[in-house]
Parts: structure tokens; C-alpha cells; sequence
């Protein structure tokens, strides 16, 4: 998990029991994981981490408790966390740091919330804020392109976009019509019309090198519909062609990763599994076979095997090592 996906996974999960608290009577997972921007499976992962916080010696439950009732949850033991807070001198003054470093950001979307919220602890804070020396913000590109898309949303233009393509190892120019943002297990994507393509593409934020609103308004066609991504953002179509892989033991995350088919356990005393994936990029599996070195073995198409030792062997040539040879 990156660090930008774990603090908003973290900033979830100090959300998440407030908001249940409030709803006496539980709420529905498909709805809170709606409000939360998250996939139904993300928002049970984070209930489930929540109800696993304990204090030492003891067991799940002891700080946070939750109940799912059918495809309802609620929130049964907070730990205290509904009480009114009172904060140190101390505590406040740094709130008010951080409360004053998020108004800095670009593209805050809740600037007014943030903005009453620092009143508050400022007036909590007394003296000991007006005191605190203004703070020098650096924003990361991450944030200023978020900033940008959300401008091109919001006054409905068309965007530039210079972006990264993995797959290929290729960065690309297109102009997108944004249609809408999405936050998808802690990344961020702009679901757009791309008139390069001539479809609906999801542009991964982190990707984007440069970002520039245009004069022109964004019109995407009526053929552009949103894509669901419940079961998140990878869902090859069911006519792509078929990779069939046997994992070892300590690949078998790639069954839980990717959305695969036909999982079978292998029949040996490892623990693998014969499993097999959709793409329509080739190479990203080949790539991905790599990489797993000799825990994962192609059984079709055979091209993707035969690609991979190739590689390898190449790979040994060039440090002057014997396919085979020990060390």
C-alpha cells in the first residue's frame, strides 16, 4: 500500500466510527460505502480493521465494536470516542498549524468546514494561536492536479493532459472531457471522455505529469457512461484472452489482487493454486510472470512462458551468469 493510500485509508477509519455512531440504528454497507467514495469489499476491510483495535493482552473488540446485522453494520462499543474532546494547550496549537496548512491546499473541497473548524480550536487555543508563525506549504503534484481536474469539473471545460501509460512505458498527450472524479482504494481517478481514444477511459491521478483546463467546454458524447467499479478498478471484458497461471504458496496474492477465474488449489503439498486472469495487454502479463520469478508458472497461451525465459536468460547473459548455474 502507498503512503498517500494509507493516510487516506487512516483518515477513513477516524471517520468512519463518528459517522456510525450517529446512525443508532446502523446503516446500510452499500450506502456508507457510497458516502465513504469506497467499494462495498474496502469499506468491510476497514470495519473489520477497526474491530480488530485492542489493547495489549487482550482481544478484538476491546477499543471498537461493530455488529453486522444482514447488510447492515453498526457501531455497539466506541470506546469513548462519542465524548466531547478536550484538548492541552499543546494539542491545540498544533491543530491549528494543521487546520491552517489545509486551507493552503488547492482544491479543498470542504474549505468552509475546515474554515469553522479553525475558529474553534483557535479560540480553544487562546493566546497560545495567535503566537503560531504562518507555515510554509508545499503542495505535491498529486494535489495540484486534483485541484486542476476539480476546477475543469466544476466549470464544465475540457482538460490537457500529459499522462503516463505503464503498460506501455509511454507518456501521451490527450484532451479529456472530464465526466466525473473517483476515489477507488485510496487513489484517485478522472473517469473522462478521451478524444484520442474515442471512449471512456479512468486516468489514475498519481499518473498525470501535467494538467491544463481549456477554454473549450467539455462535451462528452451520449455513448459516455460511467463505469462501475464496485468490484474495483480493474475489470477486463469477458472477451479478452485468457492467461492460466499456476502459483506458488507465496504468490497466491495474485489471486486476491486481480479478479481471476477458475481457482483451483494445485495438488501438491505447497499450497498453490491454478487460477486463471483476463487481459488484453499481453505484455502487462508477461510483465507480471517476471516478476514473480519462479513462483508462477504459464500453462497458456505458451508464448508468455517462452517471452519470460528469454528475458531471463538475457538478463543472466548480461551479468556474465549461465542459465542454471548456482548463486
Amino acid at each position: 500500500m502507498t503512503t498517500s493510500g494509507t493516510t487516506d485509508r487512516m483518515t477513513r477509519l477516524l471517520a468512519l466510527v463518528p459517522y456510525l455512531s450517529a446512525r443508532a440504528g446502523g446503516v446500510a454497507v452499500a450506502e456508507a460505502a457510497r458516502d465513504f467514495g469506497v467499494t462495498e469489499r474496502q469499506l468491510r476491510s476497514d470495519l473489520e480493521l477497526l474491530w480488530m483495535c485492542g489493547l495489549p493482552g487482550y482481544g478484538p473488540g476491546d477499543l471498537i465494536d461493530v455488529a453486522f446485522e444482514g447488510d447492515r453494520v453498526r457501531v455497539t462499543f466506541s470506546a469513548g470516542m462519542v465524548r466531547p474532546l478536550r484538548l492541552t494547550t499543546d494539542e491545540a496549537v498544533a491543530l491549528v498549524v494543521a487546520l491552517r496548512t489545509l486551507l493552503e491546499l488547492p482544491g479543498l473541497a470542504e474549505r468552509d468546514a475546515v474554515s469553522r473548524a479553525l475558529a474553534k480550536v483557535s479560540a480553544a487555543a487562546g493566546a497560545a494561536a495567535d503566537r503560531v508563525t504562518p507555515v510554509a506549504v508545499s503542495v505535491d503534484a498529486r494535489e495540484e492536479t486534483l485541484a486542476v481536474v476539480r476546477t475543469a469539473l466544476e466549470g464544465g471545460r475540457a482538460l490537457h493532459l500529459h499522462y503516463y501509460v505503464p503498460t506501455r512505458d509511454e507518456r501521451t498527450e490527450r484532451t479529456v472531457d472530464p465526466m466525473r472524479l473517483l476515489l477507488v482504494d485510496g487513489r484517485w481517478y478522472l473517469e473522462a471522455w478521451c478524444r484520442r481514444a474515442e471512449g471512456v477511459r479512468l486516468f489514475r491521478l498519481d499518473r498525470v505529469d501535467d494538467a491544463a483546463v481549456l477554454d473549450e467546454p467539455a462535451a462528452p458524447p451520449p455513448q459516455a457512461t460511467g463505469r462501475n467499479v464496485d468490484n474495483g478498478v480493474y475489470q477486463p471484458g469477458a472477451d479478452a484472452p485468457q492467461v492460466r497461471l499456476r502459483l506458488a504458496r507465496s504468490a497466491r496474492w495474485v489471486a486476491d489482487y486481480y479478479p481471476v477465474e477458475d481457482v483451483t488449489p494445485v495438488d501438491d503439498p505447497a499450497g498453490g493454486l491454478a487460477v486463471t486472469v483476463r487481459t488484453a495487454d499481453l505484455a502487462w502479463a508477461r510483465r507480471l510472470v517476471a516478476t514473480l520469478g519462479g513462483n508462477a508458472v504459464v500453462d497458456e497461451p505458451a508464448e508468455i512462458g517462452t517471452q519470460v525465459a528469454a528475458e531471463a536468460r538475457a538478463a543472466l547473459a548480461r551479468y556474465g551468469i549461465a542459465p542454471g548455474a548456482d548463486g
